[in-house]
């Protein structure tokens, strides 16, 4: 009986076929220290070393994707908490038909500008 998907050890994930072979061995001279940092950073972003050389020159590896999507689901929610903000000074002022927390207001549209620049640094998108 062959070992299925269902049985494989979750975490690591194998990277995909590349459409042409691999075919270039590059032989790198570390120090101990050097060899013992890379290993260190693998161990904590979950991937081999080599795994971790080819990252360095800008291939993004799923360690790299889940830290950015859960970053994502961070930034939405800090967006909902100042939306509730600013539904919260809205309804007051309706009923009172002032803005009396003109401090509270400054803040939350400063939270909103800060939420604003990060997920343009994140996406890429320039406005």
């Amino acid at each position: 009986m062959s070992a299925g998907p269902d049985t494989r050890p979750k975490g690591r994930v194998r990277r995909g076929r590349e459409p042409a072979p691999r075919r270039v061995y590059q032989q790198v001279t570390l120090t101990e220290a050097e060899r013992e940092q890379l290993r260190a950073r693998a161990a904590e972003l979950g991937v081999s070393v080599p795994r971790l050389m080819v990252a360095l020159q800008g291939v993004e590896t799923p360690t790299d994707r889940k830290q950015q999507v859960a970053e994502l689901f961070e930034v939405r929610r800090l967006l909902a908490t100042v939306a509730n903000n600013v539904n919260q000074l809205a309804r007051s002022a309706n009923i009172s038909g002032q803005v009396d927390a003109g401090r509270r207001l400054e803040q939350t549209l400063g939270e909103v500008d800060e939420l604003l620049a990060r997920m343009r640094e994140m996406t890429g998108a320039r406005r």
